[in-house]
């Protein structure tokens, strides 16, 4: 039963001596109280509407204000808006060092890094390539938990680090995307992930320091070629020095462009 305007239920019409319930003449009828469903809706609705915008406005905060992690100079390029993005997925083939770069500039200004399921990443390399040890959280074996460890560390470090250990399905990306656009982080996978932004792959490269059967390795030229998820994004490459001969990553710095030699010339008499 509903009430509107000047309607009354039928027990309020009926006299409670009355079984008949035949109408009370003999008193004045009971003032009715009439319910204003319209104001409560408009009223359930501003409320409504104040804590979307509240929330809208929190995570906006949290996470929209940082549109990119920092990024060294080296792999700018190769990213789309020239940086990590917050909440993105990054897959890095088979180069340790390539995917160490990744977490380089974002240590530097003092971010949490995690490293997950990556035995062979070495901490003097990392902290020679400017990776703070101090705020780097190493994972090296997690078995078949990886995936479970990944996301709790998503919830602490801004860059994790990992290597598939086994098959992540839609359902697992997905919520594992939507906690990193929460916590304002970014996953980097070495080796292949389901709908990564970009994938990053050395296509070739040369070492130098090898003389005819003799020297030392110093340094590797390298072309990175870098793909978006399902070809969003056309190839993009680089040439960087992977590493230069002091242990860091930067890039190629074009070739000086030679200077005519002058040379004296005989003038007959």
């Amino acid at each position: 039963m509903f009430e509107y305007e000047g309607m009354q239920s039928a027990a309020a019409l009926a006299s409670p001596g009355d079984p008949g319930g035949s109408p009370r003449t003999d008193r004045a009828a009971r003032p009715v109280r009439r319910v204003d469903h319209l104001g409560d809706a408009r009223a359930a609705l501003e409320r409504i509407t104040s804590l979307r915008s509240r929330v809208a406005e929190m995570e906006a905060t949290r996470v929209d204000t940082v549109v990119g992690l920092p990024t060294a100079p080296a792999i700018a390029p190769l990213l789309p808006g020239g940086a990590i993005r917050v909440g993105g997925t990054y897959a890095v083939q088979e180069s340790v060092l390539l995917a160490m770069t990744m977490l380089q500039a974002a240590s530097a200004e003092g971010a949490w890094c995690a490293v997950v399921g990556v035995p062979s990443f070495g901490v003097e390399a990392a902290a020679a390539a400017g990776i703070d040890l101090e705020r780097l959280v190493l994972v090296p074996d997690p078995g078949d938990q990886w995936l479970t460890v990944t996301a709790a560390l998503v919830d602490v470090a801004q860059i994790v680090l990992t290597r598939p250990l086994g098959r992540v399905v839609p359902g697992d990306v997905s919520r594992l995307a939507a906690r990193l656009r929460q916590r304002g982080g970014a996953l980097v996978s070495l080796g292949s992930w389901p709908g990564a932004d970009v994938s990053l792959q050395v296509t070739a490269s040369d070492w130098s320091g090898i003389g005819h059967g003799h020297g030392y390795l110093t340094e590797r030229r390298a072309t990175v070629t870098a793909t978006g998820r399902a070809g969003a994004v056309r190839p993009v490459s680089a040439e960087l020095l992977l590493p230069a001969a002091d242990g860091a990553v930067r890039p190629v710095e074009p070739a000086a462009a030679s200077r005519p030699v002058l040379r004296p010339v005989a003038v007959a008499s």
